[in-house]
């Protein structure tokens, strides 16, 4: 049941998020009287259209991880925050940045950020899970974009939600993606735990010559 449960949950996410900014800004007629967010949500679409390919899941598999119960909870409070509060500040003009300029900018991240998000789905096929999980089979990938980053899924993450954000020009928007930085990077840890336990020394190896989400940085 992994495969359609990660599918019904792409669509009813994806849905629930535009609905929210959608209500934030008011209806639909003002929603998309902006050719910016017309862009993106067209990009949204093509991206969750794409996401439905892919042969990741939620599966639990051999092992799972239990206690990141708090991270998870994290994030079911700010992403339907994130869907609604900035298309409410863009529309009552509260701490916003000025010029569409700032909108398309949001749209170029939201389209880098969430392709970046989803390469890694097709790369890893059925060894992506929703769950912090060791999967049957699992292998270490350390090839191609994981040869840099070892969780460019989470750096794709945080591009796409800060694009989604400057797409309504919210700094408000911004302050909420800061705020997923310590979940993801608890979460981050959680599966190097699990992924050093599996694989041992060829982990920390892999570690020493990678970066866990920017090269250079972090």
């Amino acid at each position: 049941m992994g495969k359609p449960l990660l599918t019904l949950m792409i669509i009813v996410s994806g849905v629930a998020y535009w609905g929210l900014a959608v209500l934030g800004w008011g209806g639909f007629a003002a929603f998309f009287a902006h050719p910016p967010l017309i862009a993106l949500t067209a990009v949204g679409v093509v991206l969750s259209g794409a996401a439905l390919f892919t042969e990741g899941n939620v599966s639990a598999g051999e092992r799972v991880a239990r206690d990141h119960r708090w991270v998870v909870a994290t994030f079911m409070v700010v992403a339907p925050l994130t869907g609604w509060l900035p298309a409410f500040t863009d529309r009552i003009g509260f701490w916003t940045l000025d010029g569409d300029a700032v909108r398309w900018l949001g749209v170029v991240l939201w389209a880098v950020g969430g392709a970046l998000r989803i390469w890694p789905v097709f790369a890893l096929g059925r060894r992506f899970s929703g769950q912090v999980a060791i999967q049957p089979g699992h292998t270490l990938l350390t090839t191609g974009i994981y040869g840099a980053v070892r969780n460019p899924s989470y750096l794709g993450l945080l591009v796409q939600v800060l694009g989604w954000v400057l797409a309504f020009r919210s700094l408000a928007g911004v302050v909420l993606t800061a705020l997923l930085i310590p979940p993801l990077i608890a979460r981050i840890r959680l599966e190097e735990q699990m992924l050093r336990s599996q694989f041992g020394a060829q982990y920390d190896a892999y570690c020493a010559r990678t970066a866990r989400l920017i090269p250079g940085v972090y």
